[in-house]
């Protein structure tokens, strides 16, 4: 069987075909346009439409609702803090606040986040997939178990007390990682298929009296109007909730950098290799590594595994509808085959890739001006599952003027500056991943338990620390 390459993402490929909504044809006056149809701008509908049941919503969207990487992400509903949490402190402290304790929020609210999204599945009847499974983090060297160990500590500072330490032998029981040396396990994460996610969250604004414009490209943003290529919005309220497609937008080129990533998947594997491999637990699976890798076991009894592949296309280009190159594919392969030895032989069924936001600090972006009535959440930076729930909430509450424990958040009213131009923004990453790739070689090749000189430099270059 041939593998298939794009077609937005595996996930969507598993499902019926999609069908988009009818276009935008006409000039509209609504009280509240979300431009964006992925699970920002649906969340922020979704709970705004809650609290302002009165009020007409329109939701913008260039293809169709789950489209970007709401759609193709590795099904992660994590309780993972999105950004730079040193930045985070910073931002307190520039505030008067306290910058541990502003982590703890944010740690908290994250972990409430996934309950929270769990919640509404189940009171929605979405059918994605959804089991609370937990995530696991290995290491596979001395440097990376060290990093483990630091990572475990400062999460449980921070208030994550259900984080656990598992022994090589323990963890060899439960999911076998070839080379794996120990482990960090939190019950706190859920497996889903995003696109199944995407599309239900997507049913049930709709269902709510919200109208959804698919096949509708927004070209310019201002206040009170958005223009697009099927005719003009007029709004009190504009919420621009683009994350990875946010330079696509005239204007915003350089606000987050469209950062690529890719995701291969198998043919079911046989039970005897399941037998090997083990993960019954169903465990996220990921790893201490610079350049890292994301996994799941699939519900149907594949493995969908992710990774950066080639990181960022010159000025901010995007991929098309999920198309990723050969030797990306191969990359993950490799990983893959590395972590799992006994799938070496487990055809791969669909490789595909997308784009998320980062901003030049690493930090997460949530805002709403009272006075030009513009919102915007985005800079995800591959965290973003539950950080949509997270942000389409606090949305909700900046537009309704409430002061919550979601508005005192570091990441709310934060502005990062702007990314640089071209050639140096193309140059910057490419470096920064190939440093990031060579450190991770080098770590693995060697017993030293201190993070290789590369990978530091890169990170504080990069602005990641």
């Amino acid at each position: 069987m041939d593998m298939r390459n794009g077609d937005v993402s595996y996930w969507y490929s598993a499902l019926d075909p999609i069908t988009p909504r009818p276009a935008l044809d006409r000039d509209i006056d609504v009280d509240i346009a979300i431009v964006g149809g992925g699970l920002t701008g649906l969340w922020a509908a979704y709970y705004l439409r809650r609290a302002r049941p009165d009020a007409s919503i329109a939701i913008i969207e260039s293809q169709f609702c789950g489209f970007g990487a709401s759609g193709r992400n590795g099904g992660w509903l994590s309780a993972e803090v999105a950004g730079n949490r040193a930045n985070y402190a910073r931002i307190a402290q520039s505030r008067g606040r306290d910058g541990a304790q502003a982590n703890r929020a944010l740690t908290a609210t994250m972990r409430d986040g996934v309950d929270e999204v769990l919640a509404r599945i189940a009171e929605e009847g979405i059918d994605c997939d959804a089991v609370k499974s937990g995530v696991m983090h290995v290491a596979r060297c001395p440097a990376q178990d060290e990093r483990l160990g630091e990572a475990f500590d400062h999460e449980r500072q921070l208030g994550a007390a259900d984080w656990e330490l598992v022994s090589g032998a323990e963890l060899s029981t439960r999911l076998n990682v070839a080379g794996a040396v120990r482990a960090m396990y939190s019950p706190q994460c859920a497996r889903v298929q995003p696109a199944k996610l995407s599309r239900g969250v997507a049913d049930a604004v709709e269902r709510s009296g919200v109208a959804i414009y698919e096949q509708t490209t927004a070209t310019t943003i201002a206040p009170r109007r958005v223009i697009t290529d099927r005719g003009v919005v007029t709004a009190e309220v504009v919420l621009t909730c683009l994350e990875g497609f946010t330079a696509s937008v005239s204007g915003h080129h350089r606000d987050l950098l469209p950062l690529n990533s890719s995701m291969i998947v198998t043919e079911p594997l046989p039970e005897d290799v399941w037998a090997q491999i083990g993960w019954d637990g169903n465990e996220l699976l990921g790893e201490m590594a610079h350049a890292y890798t994301y996994s799941q076991r699939t519900a149907d009894g594949r493995i969908a595994f992710g990774g950066r592949g080639v990181p960022y296309r010159y000025g901010s280009s995007i991929d098309d509808r999920g198309a990723t190159q050969q030797r990306t594919t191969d990359s993950l392969i490799r990983a893959l085959h590395d972590f799992f030895p006994a799938a070496a032989d487990v055809p791969i069924a669909h490789t595909w890739c997308g784009v998320l936001g980062v901003t030049r600090d690493w930090s997460a972006c949530i805002d709403f001006d009272q006075t030009t009535g513009i919102g915007s959440a985005s800079g995800y930076v591959g965290s973003g599952l539950t950080t949509t729930n997270v942000a389409g909430r606090t949305l909700c509450d900046l537009v309704t003027g409430q002061r919550t424990e979601l508005t005192d958040l570091p990441w709310v009213g934060h502005h990062a500056r702007k990314w640089e131009p071209e050639p140096l923004r193309y140059l910057g990453v490419a470096s920064m991943y190939a440093a990031y790739r060579t450190a991770d070689k080098r770590e693995l090749a060697s017993s030293s338990a201190t993070t290789d000189v590369i990978a530091r430099v890169a990170d504080v270059v990069s602005g990641r620390e």
